[in-house]
């Protein structure tokens, strides 16, 4: 398998490396460049069987996580600040657990120890292998930004729902099936890396709920709600910004 990234910034600075969300490339994080590269160097990449790099077998947490550790290495890069969102930050959350030597933070946005149901996950993928990804792509604006945001940023809003449409459907379905399985409701109390917890006030996926069992789970973990839906860092570009430098800033 070919995994696809990007490594931007001044050499030498701290790295920051950002997981998407299921159905996205990292495209989705330019809201966040600008704000990042100040001070960081910062590290995309695109996920397992999405953009630019290819399936390859069944997916599992284990595996989209280990991807991560597997870019990390291949740039050269030792120890980082991770941030994640939705399905990203599920597998940030397995990498505190199992891999927090090579962490310096993780920042958990809009996901949970178990996001949604399994059989939920697995209807999905059978609907996307049978029809494709347009009725998901359609359906996507509803999940992923409030009604105000989506009557106001047409282009953004279009440009990922056009993504998604054109994600590769075993690429997608495979990691529908990851989600599925993946729960770490028992294993988060172990975590003692710094931790982060962003939560959407009108998220529809990964409610506030999640994000507080979460911060009460990880001993000293930061907890911040935004008045957003589930992909946060477009809805409200500016206060995850700011939650994510000052989270990360004040660990330097």
């Amino acid at each position: 398998m070919s995994l696809y990234y990007q490594l931007e910034g001044r050499s030498g600075a701290p790295v920051v490396v950002l997981s998407n969300s299921l159905g996205t490339t990292l495209e989705m994080w330019q809201p966040q460049m600008a704000a990042l590269l100040e001070n960081f160097r910062v590290l995309r990449y695109d996920t397992h069987g999405h953009g630019r790099t290819t399936k390859n077998g069944k997916t599992t947490l284990p595996q989209l996580a280990e991807d991560v550790i597997s870019v990390m290495d291949d740039a050269g890069v030792k120890q980082a600040h991770f941030c994640g969102i939705s399905m990203g930050g599920l597998t940030g959350l397995w990498l505190a657990r199992f891999a927090p030597e090579r962490f310096l933070s993780v920042t958990v946005a809009n996901s949970a120890a178990k996001v949604g149901e399994q059989n939920g996950w697995l209807e999905r993928a059978r609907t996307v292998r049978h029809d494709g990804m347009e009725a998901i792509a359609n359906s996507a604006p509803q999940r992923w930004f409030t009604e105000d945001f989506v009557k106001h940023h047409h282009s953004q809003v279009d440009a990922l729902c056009a993504t998604l449409a054109g994600i590769d459907t075993e690429g997608y379905a495979s990691c529908c099936e990851a989600l599925a399985a993946a729960d770490l409701r028992g294993e988060i109390g172990n975590i003692t890396l710094p931790m982060q917890f962003i939560a959407g006030a009108s998220d529809p996926v990964c409610s506030v709920a999640d994000s507080e069992f979460m911060h009460q789970q990880v001993h000293g973990s930061h907890l911040v709600t935004l008045e957003s839906s589930h992909l946060s860092n477009v809805g409200d570009a500016h206060g995850f910004n700011v939650a994510v430098l000052n989270f990360i800033q004040q660990d330097d």
